[in-house]
C-alpha cells in the first residue's frame, strides 16, 4: 500500500500544490489528548503501511508518570500496528518545512482495534448508533484562554497583552473590541485553520479575561473528534507565535469563568435522513426526552470522563458560568443539558459538562454513551426547569476521587465503552489523583504552617 498524495483531502492537495512534501507526522491520541507518534521523511511514508508504537502510551498519565494498567502478561509494552486515515491528512502549516500530519489508528497484531485507544472508543460507540439504524451528529463549541506566557508554575497564570499594551479585560463577553485585542493570534488561528482545511462557525470573546469561544459546524463525531484534536495544537501554535500561551485547562485563572467544551447532539435516521428528535408533524419524539434522560441518569459516572482532572472541578462553580446540576430547560444556560432554540429539523440537545480539558474522543464518546443508554433503556427525564437552576444543590461529584468512584460502578457506561478501556482509564486516573495528592499546595503552607 502507498500513500499516493493525490489521494489527499482537498486542503492537504492545496497546501502541497507545486511543492514537495518534506515530512509526514504520524500520530494517535493519547488518554490525555496529547499527541503521540513519530515524524518521518515523506519517502519513507510513501513505502510504510503501518508503524509501531508501544501499547503503554495508554497507560501514562498527564504527568509521564505509568498507571499499573497493563494485561495480566505484565509491562512488556507491546507494540501496537498504526494505520494511516489518509482522510485526517492535513497540513501542519506552522513547521518550517511542507510538512502533513495524519491521525493513525491503533490495532494489535491479529488487527483488533486497541479498545483503550480514544479514537476507538469513539468508533465503537458510534457504531452501536448505527447498529440501531442512526447516525449521531455533534457539534462541539471550544473555550480557551491566551494567557501570558508562564515560564514558573508557582506563579499565577496572567492575561496576555493586548495590542493596546494593556491586560486583556474580564466580563467583555460577545466585545468585538476584545477580540481585535488578540487580532494577530486570531488572524493565524483562521490561516492555520484555512491550510488545514477547517471551517469556523465564529469566534467569540468569553467572559473570562483573554477568553476565546470557537464553534465547528456540525457533523460526523469522529471528524469533529479530530478536528477539535488538531485544533488545540493549531491554537497552541498560534499563540507561541506572538509571545504568549493558549491554555485549555478547565480553570487556569481564580475567579474566572472556566471553559467547557459544550457538546450539541442529534441523530439521524439513516435510512430517511431526518432527525429522529423530531417527528413527522414537528414535535418533540420519545428519542429527543429518553436521550436527555440518558444524560440526567448516567452523566454522575460519566463525569469522570468529560473532567478529567482535578483542575476540571474548579471550573463547577456556581454563577461561573458552569453548571452543577443535571436539569435540563429550553434556551437556559444555568442548567447542565440546554436546548438551544432551533427549527424542527435541526432540534438538538447541548451537554454543557464537559470541560475543555477532557479528550475530545473520550468526552464526545462518553456524551453519546450516556444519550444512547437513555434511548435504549427509554428512560423518561425529569420535569423540564424554569429559573435560575445556579440556585439549586449540585448534581454531579465536586471531586475527581468522588467522580471515579461513580465511574466504577457504572457498569452499563463500560459496556457502550468498552470495558477494557473502562479499566485502563480508572487506574491512570486514580494514579494521577494519587500523585496530585502526594503535592503540598501553597495554600496549606500558607494557612497551616503555623496556625495549626
Amino acid at each position: 500500500m502507498t500513500h499516493p498524495t493525490s489521494n489527499l483531502p482537498d486542503a492537504a492537495a492545496a497546501y502541497l500544490e507545486g511543492r514537495r512534501l518534506d515530512e509526514v507526522e504520524c500520530i494517535i491520541s493519547d488518554l490525555p489528548g496529547i499527541a503521540r507518534g513519530k515524524a518521518v521523511p515523506a519517502s519513507k511514508f510513501q513505502r510504510q503501511d503501518y508503524f509501531h508504537l508501544p501499547d503503554s502510551i495508554f497507560y501514562q498519565t498527564i504527568t509521564g508518570e505509568w498507571g499499573e494498567a497493563a494485561s495480566a502478561e505484565g509491562f512488556i509494552e507491546r507494540d501496537m500496528i498504526l494505520k494511516p486515515d489518509m482522510s485526517t491528512a492535513t497540513a501542519a502549516p506552522w513547521t518550517a518545512d511542507w510538512t502533513l500530519q495524519v491521525i493513525h489508528d491503533a490495532y494489535d497484531r491479529k488487527g483488533n482495534a486497541i479498545p483503550f485507544a480514544p479514537r476507538n472508543v469513539l468508533k465503537r460507540v458510534c457504531k452501536l448508533y448505527e447498529e440501531q439504524g442512526w447516525q449521531p451528529i455533534v457539534a462541539p463549541e471550544m473555550e480557551f484562554f491566551i494567557v501570558a506566557r508562564n515560564l514558573d508554575p508557582a506563579k499565577d497564570i496572567q492575561p496576555m497583552m493586548g495590542r493596546s499594551g494593556r491586560p486583556a479585560a474580564a466580563r467583555q463577553a460577545y466585545s468585538m473590541t476584545a477580540v481585535d485585542e488578540f487580532g494577530p493570534v486570531i488572524d493565524d488561528i483562521y490561516d492555520f485553520a484555512e491550510a488545514q482545511g477547517f471551517e469556523i462557525d465564529g469566534i467569540t470573546q468569553e467572559g473570562g479575561a483573554g477568553q476565546l469561544e470557537i464553534n465547528l459546524r456540525h457533523g460526523d463525531p469522529v471528524k469533529l473528534a479530530d478536528e477539535v484534536f488538531y485544533f488545540k495544537r493549531l491554537i497552541r501554535e498560534a499563540a507561541l507565535r506572538h509571545d504568549c500561551f493558549a491554555t485549555f485547562m478547565a480553570k487556569p485563572i481564580a475567579n474566572e469563568p472556566g471553559s467547557a467544551m459544550h457538546i450539541h447532539h442529534s441523530v439521524m435516521d439513516m435510512e430517511t435522513g431526518r432527525n429522529i428528535f423530531t417527528g413527522p408533524a414537528g414535535g418533540e419524539t420519545d428519542a429527543f426526552f429518553n436521550f436527555i434522560g440518558g444524560l440526567q441518569k448516567y452523566m454522575p459516572a460519566a463525569v469522570a470522563v468529560m473532567a478529567p482532572y482535578v483542575n476540571s472541578y474548579r471550573r463547577y462553580v456556581p454563577g461561573h458560568a458552569a453548571p452543577i446540576n443535571l436539569e435540563w430547560g429550553r434556551d437556559n444556560r444555568t442548567t447542565g443539558i440546554r436546548i438551544p432554540l432551533s427549527g424542527p429539523d435541526a432540534r438538538r440537545v447541548e451537554n454543557r459538562l464537559a470541560g475543555m480539558d477532557c479528550n475530545p474522543y473520550l468526552g464526545i464518546a462518553a456524551s453519546l454513551a450516556c444519550g444512547y443508554l437513555g434511548m435504549m433503556e427509554e428512560v423518561r427525564p425529569s420535569k423540564q426547569f424554569r429559573g435560575d437552576a445556579y440556585e439549586g444543590e449540585g448534581d454531579i461529584p465536586r471531586v475527581l476521587g468522588s467522580a471515579l468512584d461513580l465511574w466504577d460502578e457504572a457498569t452499563a457506561l463500560h459496556e457502550v465503552m468498552g470495558p477494557e478501556f473502562a479499566r485502563v482509564y480508572a487506574i491512570v486516573k486514580r494514579a494521577e489523583y494519587e500523585e496530585f495528592l502526594s503535592v503540598i499546595s501553597p495554600w496549606e503552607r500558607e494557612h497551616l504552617l503555623l496556625n495549626v
